[in-house]
């Protein structure tokens, strides 16, 4: 488990921009079967995390059709809502970070941490335009 001290900016950085924070599996569930679709980031401490995945997310966010609820979970901190959403995930393994998006409670498009690692935030955000442009 992180130091809350620690994992705050990083929390910070997407709910200032509209993320819902679920930290229980209750919260999981209750977020899982709204209508309409949903972008869930699993956020982590590491530097992918930070220079990749979470600009992404925030600059996917400029387009004209983008998804209804925007939620996270943090790995290595909320570790029983972070599991949960990931049995969601299934059939993908767990990854940190990782970045989907469901549509009526169903995963229709998933970003593993291969497909962000090493990638510029813009073509990972080009990448979640392309999916909300479909879905959404």
């Amino acid at each position: 488990m992180y130091p809350p001290e620690l994992v705050k900016p990083m929390i910070e950085d997407l709910t200032s921009v509209g993320f819902q924070e679920l930290k229980t599996i209750e919260a999981v569930d209750k977020a899982i079967k709204k209508n309409g679709t949903m972008l869930v980031m699993v956020n982590s401490v590491c530097g992918c995390a930070a220079g990749m995945a979470r600009p992404a997310v925030k600059e996917s966010l400029k387009n004209n059709k983008k998804p209804d609820y925007l939620v996270t979970v943090f790995a290595g901190v909320d570790k029983e809502a972070t599991q949960k959403m990931r049995e969601y995930m299934f059939p993908f393994p767990p990854s940190s970070p990782s970045i989907a998006l469901f549509k009526d409670g169903e995963l229709v498009h998933m970003l593993e941490r291969h497909h962000i690692e090493g990638r510029p935030a813009e073509i990972i955000a080009d990448n979640l335009k392309e999916a909300y442009d479909e879905f959404c």
